[in-house]
């Protein structure tokens, strides 16, 4: 069902940009009078940005392994995990962005996000009434993260400009408490792309922008496990070996 979703995300995405292009490319067939004519030309500039952001992540589950009690009693557990919804984020920032020549400019975007991810563990050993007995997980993230992006811009059409962009993105978690099964590690990096335009108003720059950001790495705390006091909980988070984490952002940006 998620997949079905991240498809449907997908989908949408793509329509609005087709949008975009053929509105822009009609817009471009009369020649209008052109607002902040000059703000391009700056070598460098400030700005801030908001947005709201999905995230998401891709578990590895390990299957069935043996589970052993404090009697030192040895079974098979087969626990199942999966993120089964998508919870909207908040995020804000500042933006630093220098101008390199006319089509490429290179921007720092210092900002914080917060979000969630909503894991529910499937326990396929222990049925009641012939169910499987669940039990859920509201991963909460607040990340402190620096987005360093190359963008290339194409040229003005009136007050709109269309652009691509791509960079790295390391990132901090501040969050994780030590009585959840499951926890991500503190340090993070990201590569993303995207894309977006700039609509050049009379008194400032709005950019409207989608970006897509790409975990590097196994983003679990794999030692987590040797801290948990509750025995029972230990199968639930051996039952998952990696995450792969993923970010869907749409964000204005005000210059």
């Amino acid at each position: 069902m998620l997949r079905d979703v991240d498809y449907y995300v997908r989908q949408q995405i793509a329509a609005l940009a087709c949008a975009l292009l053929v509105g822009l490319t009609a817009s471009a067939q009369e020649r209008k009078v052109q607002n902040k004519p000059y703000i391009d030309l700056r070598p460098f500039h400030f700005g801030i940005h908001v947005g709201m952001h999905l995230q998401d992540m891709e578990l590895l589950n390990a299957g069935p392994i043996e589970v052993v009690d404090a009697d030192g009693n040895v079974s098979t557990s087969f626990i199942s995990a999966d993120q089964n919804r998508f919870d909207p984020g908040f995020n804000v920032g500042v933006t630093g962005e220098f101008r390199l020549n006319e089509f490429f400019q290179f921007r720092i975007a210092p900002a914080i996000y917060f979000g969630s991810r909503h894991i529910i563990f499937r326990n396929h050993t222990k049925t009641t009434d012939e169910a499987v007995v669940e039990e859920t997980q509201d991963l909460k993230s607040v990340y402190i993260l620096s987005a360093f992006d190359l963008i290339f811009a194409g040229p003005r059409v009136n007050n709109h400009r269309l652009y691509m962009l791509g960079g790295i993105t390391p990132a901090l978690n501040l969050t994780g408490k030590a009585s959840d099964y499951l926890r991500l590690k503190r340090g993070q990096v990201f590569m993303e792309f995207g894309f977006g335009f700039d609509r050049y108003l009379p008194y400032f720059k709005c950019r409207p922008e989608v970006k897509f950001m790409f975990g590097l790495g196994n983003a679990l705390d794999t030692g987590h496990v040797n801290e948990l006091r509750d025995e029972n909980m230990k199968a639930y988070t051996n039952a998952v070996t990696s995450a792969k984490t993923r970010i869907i952002t749409l964000t204005l940006y005000f210059e």
